[in-house]
C-alpha cells in the first residue's frame, strides 16, 4: 500500500510550487480553544486516553544493538525498560521492583541482568525474577508471578514502538513506511525540558508557515518560505520542506530525480513521535508531556539510511556535521517561539487559536487527537 508521495512525485510537485508561488494548502480552518493547552484535566486525558492508549514509538532499533541492550525512561508518566532479549527480541517493562516499586534501571547500557538498588531483587532480560536475597523471609513467594510487568512492544519499521496500556508483549501497530533502515547507526540521545504545552512544541515541527518570520538567518537563507508538500496517512502526517537548491532538478529527467540532500521530511507518528530525515542525519523526537507547561524531548540522532557509501566513518562524520547546524540556531528559534505562547496562554488575548490552510498538517493533529479523546 502506497502511503506518501514517491521522491520524484514529491520534487515535482515542489518545482511545480516554486514555479507558481504556490503551496500545498488544506481543505479547512480549524479552531483550537486556547483552554486546551491550560487545562490539567484536558492534559490527563491526552496522557491517559491517548498517550497511553496508543502504540508509540519508544526508541529506534539501533539503541538495542546487542543482547542485553536497553532502554529505561518514562512514556506518558509510566517508567518503562525496554530490553533486547537473548533470542533477539525487543521486551518493555514497567520499570518498577515487584517488592517495594523501585525503579530498577535507568538510562541505557547494556546488562545480563537487572538488580533494584534498593533490597536487591533479581531480574533477567526476559523480566523474570530470578532472585530474592534471603528469600527464607518471603516464606509461600512465588517467583513466577513476580516478573517484571509486560507491556505491550513491537519493532517494526526501525522502531521499537511501545503501549503502556497493553499488559502482555505485543501490542498493535499502524501501517507506516519504513522509518530507519538496518544500516542507520546510532550517534547520541539527549533529553531537554521545554518550558511549553507538549503541543505547542509538536504544531512548530508540522508548519513552514513561519519559515522566513522565525528563521530569517538559519533555515531561511537556504529554503522557502510557506512552501511544503504536506501529506496525511491514517492518523499521521509527513511535512515535506525543500531547500533552493532543488531547483537543479529542473532540467533532471523525472525518473532521474534523486531529493536526497535537497529536502527535509517531518513524519509526525501520532500522538507525539517525529521521524525527521535531514540531509545527512535522522532524528527520532519523542515528546512527553510533564505538565500543563513543560514538556521532555527526548532525541535520538542516527546517520541516514545510505549514508557514507558504505563506509560508516563517512556515514557519522557528514551526520555529526549536519546536526551539529541543524541542533544549534534553528533549534533555539523554535524552542524561543513555543515558550514565548507559552507564556501568553494566560492572557486574555486569545479564546482560541486559528490554523490556516497553510497548516493543514496541525489541523489534521487536532481532529485526530479529538477523534481519539471521544472514542
Amino acid at each position: 500500500m502506497t502511503l506518501v508521495l514517491n521522491d520524484a512525485e514529491v520534487a515535482a510537485r515542489i518545482l511545480d510550487h516554486a514555479a507558481n508561488g504556490t503551496t500545498d494548502l488544506g481543505a479547512d480552518v480549524w479552531r483550537e480553544p486556547v483552554a486546551n493547552y491550560r487545562s490539567p484535566d484536558r492534559l490527563r486525558a491526552e496522557i491517559e486516553r491517548v498517550l497511553r492508549a496508543t502504540s508509540v514509538p519508544f526508541c529506534p532499533s539501533a539503541a538495542l544493538p546487542e543482547i542485553g541492550s536497553f532502554v529505561a525512561r518514562d512514556a506518558a508518566g509510566i517508567p518503562v525498560l525496554v530490553v533486547r532479549g537473548r533470542d533477539g527480541i525487543a521486551r518493555a517493562f514497567q520499570n518498577v521492583c515487584r517488592h517495594r516499586g523501585m525503579t530498577i534501571a535507568a538510562g541505557s547500557g547494556c546488562a545480563k541482568v537487572f538488580t533494584c538498588g534498593y533490597h536487591g531483587w533479581a531480574y533477567g532480560l526476559d523480566g523474570k525474577l530470578n532472585h530474592v536475597p534471603d528469600d527464607y523471609g518471603f516464606p509461600g513467594l512465588d517467583k513466577a508471578t513476580h516478573g517484571l510487568v509486560p507491556i505491550g512492544c513491537r519493532e517494526r519499521f526501525g522502531l521499537v514502538f511501545v503501549n503502556t496500556s497493553v499488559r502482555g508483549e505485543t501490542c498493535e501497530v499502524d501501517d507506516l513506511p519504513q522509518l530507519i533502515g538496518d544500516d542507520q547507526i546510532l550517534l547520541s540521545s539527549s533529553e531537554r525540558v521545554t518550558d511549553a504545552n507538549w503541543k505547542l512544541v509538536l504544531e512548530g515541527l508540522i508548519e513552514g508557515y513561519h519559515i522566513k518570520a522565525t528563521h530569517p538567518e538559519s533555515f531561511y537563507p537556504y529554503g522557502y518560505d510557506n512552501l511544503n508538500v504536506v501529506e496525511t496517512f491514517g492518523r499521521h502526517s509527513r511535512v515535506t520542506y525543500p531547500f533552493r537548491r532543488i531547483e537543479k532538478l529542473r532540467d533532471v529527467p523525472p525518473a532521474e530525480r534523486r531529493v536526497s540532500g535537497l529536502l527535509t521530511y517531518v513524519y509526525h507518528v501520532f500522538p507525539n513521535a517525529f521521524i525527521t530525515v535531514l540531509s545527512s542525519h535522522t532524528n527520532l523526537v519523542v515528546l512527553e508531556p510533564i505538565d500543563v507547561a513543560h514538556t521532555r524531548t527526548v532525541n535520538y540522532t542516527l546517520t541516514n539510511a545510505g549514508a557514507g557509501g558504505g563506509d560508516p566513518e563517512s556515514a557519522i562524520a557528514a551526520a555529526k556535521k549536519d546536526s551539529a547546524f541543524v541542533g544549534g540556531t534553528g533549534v533555539a528559534e523554535d524552542r524561543a517561539v513555543v515558550e514565548s505562547i507559552q507564556r501568553g496562554l494566560g492572557s486574555s488575548a486569545n479564546d482560541v487559536f486559528t490554523f490556516g490552510k497553510f497548516e493543514s498538517a496541525i489541523v489534521h493533529f487536532h481532529r485526530t487527537l479529538d477523534a481519539a479523546l471521544a472514542a
